[in-house]
């Protein structure tokens, strides 16, 4: 069946627009002239009465029900040449024609109208059909243009996968060749080569970036002379073709280099090179290089060359970059040995002893000094057990400082430990203890340790004799401000009672005379009581007789008075009576503190504060002074002429405790303090 006119290419049979320029087609006028002539037969009754057989039947069908199928006839010619829109306007006008001769002039009304209904729907039914039919066509030929560009792009993929099959082959043989060698010279080399093969180029340069000098040296060449070479070497980084590309790190493609303005190098035009394509050399991102091959002759790279080329510059980074890493680790790795080879040395050599325990407690290994704290040689003292060598009171220590080690929670080192050694003599030793693991996993444990035995001794006779000292002076001190009470300050005020009776008793003194007397009286007043309050201050009786809390109090209040700084006493836990020797010395800390706040601090504020607890006693005298800059060690305080805080520190170790002193100029100065009380 002919569905579309050869005049109207572009109409569909399922077209729902209306065809351009309909009247053109055959087609249109034919249908016109069916429409007229089934019109005329249909009316012909009416427009020749009488002239034509009124009726008659053609298999059992009369002649205006034939007539009525014949408008159908036309409407399906009218959908299957011009489409839907068209049709309608048939089924329109074909009811138009039928509806008034069936109401008007039909013998059997209901009959004829019955037969117009039927022929319309029958030619809507059709136009349906032509619409689902249309919907069927685009739905297919959608798959079909689908299925031609899924063809299509199958047959490009398969042609990028044939090139890229064979791109992976060539990369694969230049990735192997490369792998061979860890040498830098022998990469570029074997680079050189491939490339050359693969290319199919005149000429190849090789640039590596010296990042210290901000230069790139020609590393290697191919197919120009070695002067040439020495020409084209050492380009500054942005300087000519390579160095603008070593500087941007974008592929570069000249068409002819021997004309382009941006030539640097005359070499270039004398070995004749055109068209030139740079490549950069890059390795994590960073360039270290360019590949530069070029041609003495037209060519033109194509793009897959190009990302061939480019392809095959990362791999020559990629192999220099694991060459330098290789000879770094070559390197590091005779490092690291020659470091083991020392670190042996000085573990054999050490003055302190090192040794290495399991878990359990087992030596393992252990260096000469191990011998002065063990009495074993080497030999002898690998295999055997710590717990030789220490007492129960030594283990509770060593075991409590490997739980802290195996459960990550900190603690000082180093510390002190004790052992015995094979001939029973106790050392003391100051050790630092470390947790050795493999794969994370616990495995035992490193010890270092240097004997102090000598030295703790040292200190525990200094101590006595510092105690010593301590005590002769405070007995000084004592008698002192005994005498000083009970004679000096006892005639100064025999002395003052005397000036009082005389001037009393000489009534013919003269007013200059009394005046004169009466001034020497009240300057012995003014002495007797700075010898009182140097007597106090040598040794307050308040201490012997009230203990320290009181003679805190009163000391803060006498400071008070006398230099204008408001000083606050705070006192926290249970208050409790120290040893009368402890009570002593805690108290001449806080006098020289305070003494120097007076003195030193300009301080407007200070504070006191006592912290009683079961294990210790804390005491902190903190001013908002000036401050100042502590030196790095207290042995420094006496160079500095902190002579005081010497003091306070020498006092502090007759009693076991540690002093703490923090300042900064403008921030005031903290004394902390803490006396263990179980001594």
């Amino acid at each position: 069946m002919e569905a579309v006119d050869v005049q109207q290419p572009g109409v569909s049979p399922y077209n729902m627009k209306f065809p351009h320029k309909i009247w053109l087609s055959y087609h249109f006028w034919i249908i016109i002239a069916l429409f007229g002539i089934i019109t005329l037969f249909l009316y012909r009754d009416v427009i020749w009465p009488g002239g034509f057989q009124s009726d008659f039947y053609l298999l059992n069908l009369s002649r205006h029900t034939i007539e009525r199928n014949l408008f159908l006839l036309i409407t399906l010619y009218t959908g299957f040449v011009f489409g839907i829109l068209p049709t309608l306007v048939v089924i329109g006008a074909s009811l138009a024609v039928m509806l008034p001769q069936a109401l008007l002039y039909s013998t059997n009304q209901s009959d004829a109208i019955l037969e117009v209904i039927l022929v319309t729907i029958a030619g809507l039914v059709f136009v349906f059909w032509i619409r689902i039919k249309e919907n069927d066509d685009r739905r297919y030929r959608k798959a079909v243009t689908a299925l031609e560009n899924t063809q299509e792009q199958l047959q490009a993929r398969i042609r990028e996968a044939r090139a890229n099959a064979r791109r992976l082959a060539t990369l694969n043989t230049i990735s192997n060749a490369l792998s061979q060698y860890l040498e830098p010279a022998k990469v570029i080399e074997t680079a050189v080569e491939m490339v050359g093969e693969v290319m199919e180029v005149e000429v190849i340069l090789v640039y590596t970036i010296e990042p210290r000098q901000n230069d790139m040296i020609l590393t290697a060449y191919e197919g120009i002379s070695p002067e040439s070479a020495a020409e084209l070497d050492h380009v500054k980084i942005g300087e000519g073709f390579n160095g603008e590309v070593a500087e941007t790190g974008e592929v570069m493609l000249v068409p002819d280099a021997s004309s382009d303005p941006r030539l640097t190098r005359a070499a270039v035009i004398r070995n004749k090179i055109h068209p030139v394509l740079i490549v950069p050399m890059k390795s994590k991102g960073e360039v270290i290089g360019t590949l530069c091959v070029g041609m003495r002759r037209p060519r033109t790279f194509l793009p897959d060359e190009i990302d061939l080329l480019s392809t095959i510059a990362g791999q020559i980074a990629s192999a220099l970059t694991n060459a330098k890493l290789y000879a770094e680790a070559r390197e590091i790795a005779d490092q690291l040995y020659k470091s083991a080879r020392d670190y042996r040395n000085l573990f054999e050599n050490a003055h302190d002893a090192i040794w290495f325990q399991d878990l359990d407690g087992k030596i393992l290994a252990g260096n000469r000094a191990t011998l002065m704290i063990s009495g074993y040689p080497l030999d002898k003292l690998t295999g055997r057990n710590v717990k030789e060598f220490m007492d129960e009171g030594m283990l509770k220590l060593g075991r409590e400082v490997g739980k802290k080690l195996l459960n990550g929670e900190p603690f000082n080192q180093p510390y002190e430990q004790q052992t015995i050694t094979k001939d029973g003599v106790t050392r003391t030793l100051t050790l630092t203890t470390i947790l050795m693991t493999v794969d994370d996993k616990p495995v035992g444990f490193q010890h270092i340790a240097r004997d102090v035995s000598e030295e703790r001794r040292m200190q525990k006779n200094l101590r006595y004799y510092l105690n010593q000292i301590t005590q002769a002076q405070e007995e000084e001190r004592k008698r002192i401000s005994r005498e000083l009470h009970d004679d000096t300050a006892q005639a100064l005020f025999a002395i003052s009672r005397q000036m009082d009776n005389f001037i009393r008793d000489n009534v013919g003194l003269s007013q200059q005379q009394r005046i004169a007397l009466q001034d020497i009286r009240q300057r012995i007043g003014v002495t007797l009581q700075g010898i009182r309050r140097f007597s106090q201050d040598l040794r307050p009786s308040i201490i012997d007789d009230l203990g320290l809390l009181p003679a805190v109090q009163w000391l803060i209040k006498q400071k008070a008075e006398d230099s204008g700084i408001a000083i606050f006493l705070r006192i926290n836990g249970k208050e409790q009576r120290l040893l009368p020797e402890m009570e002593l010395i805690l108290f001449r800390i806080i006098q020289e503190a305070l003494n120097n706040i007076g003195k030193h601090a300009a301080a407007t504020k200070a504070e006191v504060n006592l912290q009683f607890s079961d294990s210790q006693l804390t005491v902190a005298i903190k001013d908002n002074g000036k401050g100042f800059d502590l030196p790095e060690a207290v042995g420094d305080l006496s160079n500095s002429g902190k002579l005081g805080l010497v003091g306070m520190h020498e006092r502090v170790s007759l009693l076991g405790g540690q002093l703490n002193i923090q300042s900064r100029p403008g921030h005031g100065t903290v004394v902390d303090l803490s006396i263990p009380l179980g001594i």
